[in-house]
């Protein structure tokens, strides 16, 4: 078989096992389809995700889920303004042996683990959180000048409350920049939150089971990589990522009014990648305008800010990503 034909197999196998995932997720995390698949594509990409909603709408319980379905080992770290870098990362502790010499031993922290669940993430000192976010990039830990690293694969999905806002620190924007996408988990519909109490208030729970494993799941993200991309789809990319770029050449104008910065190249990577990522979840060999438009929020909104006159006149970032959205692809169309 040629190689397009091999990657063609590989890709059709791999859309059937994912079909498996998320009927597996779906039994335990009920309803919420767009989360699951946002989730989803941030790992198949090899990145991390922010999810950000209010208490009590599965978060953990879809970590927990994942870490479950994928195969991998999970931890949980629960934030607050207390905790320190070697919570997170591990320490060194000096050990006496029988023949009274002395030593210093690592003991690795809970982020040695393959998905960490980092709640409520903004609670913590930037202290501790660009310890974790260090890791996320480097893939790799320093103590006492030794190098320790991660293994892959390595996930993070952090949260955030979007509400409670008193004795938190905001994560600033280039530590924002390393999670690959920032998923938004809304209330769920009526019907979704009937199933919910259905499910959920009986003598017994579902229970998902794995699918995956850690070998399977880098190989996966090395076939998203291997994924065509056709050149309409390059340049939607690239005409998108850089209208949301006030004071450009190419910026939107509703850029220009309402935003005080927009997104660099790691958004255009990033969009590259999910959008693969996507058409792949979705039983597709390659990626499609619909992806890339479905995309352009999760992974454009923590990488943009409204200027304080956009702010006072209560606009938002959605409604500004679909817009420049909404003009590009119409461009794109007229000029085909």
């Amino acid at each position: 078989m040629s190689e397009p034909a091999d990657l063609v197999a590989e890709i059709e196998r791999l859309g059937e096992r994912l079909g498996l995932a998320r009927a597996s997720i779906n039994r335990r995390f009920i309803g919420q389809e767009r989360v699951v698949e946002l989730v989803l594509s941030a790992l198949l990409s090899g990145g991390h995700a922010l999810l950000v909603g209010l208490p009590g709408l599965g978060k953990t319980l879809l970590v927990d889920t994942l870490s479950t379905v994928m195969g991998l080992s999970s931890s949980r770290i629960q934030f607050t303004p207390d905790l320190m870098p070697a919570d997170i990362l591990g320490s060194e502790v000096l050990e006496t042996a029988a023949d009274g010499s002395r030593a210093f031993r690592f003991i690795p922290g809970p982020v040695f683990c393959q998905l960490l669940m980092a709640d409520e993430i903004n609670r913590a000192s930037p202290r501790t959180q660009s310890a974790l976010l260090q890791a996320m990039q480097e893939k790799e830990v320093t103590i006492a000048g030794v190098h320790h690293p991660l293994g892959r694969p390595f996930h993070v999905l952090a949260t955030q409350n979007p509400i409670e806002q008193e004795g938190t620190y905001p994560l600033p924007e280039a530590q924002l920049d390393r999670f690959l996408v920032q998923i938004d988990v809304d209330y769920p519909d009526r019907a979704t939150e009937r199933d919910i109490l259905l499910a959920t208030t009986g003598a017994s729970m579902a229970e998902a089971h794995a699918v995956f494993t850690p070998d399977e799941l880098i190989t996966a993200q090395e076939i998203v990589r291997r994924m065509p991309v056709g050149e309409s789809v390059l340049e939607l990319i690239l005409d998108l990522v850089r209208a949301c770029r006030p004071g450009e050449a190419d910026s939107a104008a509703i850029v220009n009014e309402a935003l005080a910065w927009g997104p660099g190249p790691r958004a255009a990577q990033a969009l590259m990648l999910t959008a693969r990522a996507r058409a792949l979840i979705n039983g597709r060999l390659a990626p499609s305008v619909e992806d890339v438009l479905a995309m352009a929020r999760p992974v454009l909104t923590h990488r943009m800010a409204l200027n304080f006159a956009a702010r006072a006149r209560g606009e938002n970032l959605a409604s500004v990503i679909a817009s420049v959205a909404a003009q590009v692809s119409g461009q794109a169309e007229a000029a085909e």
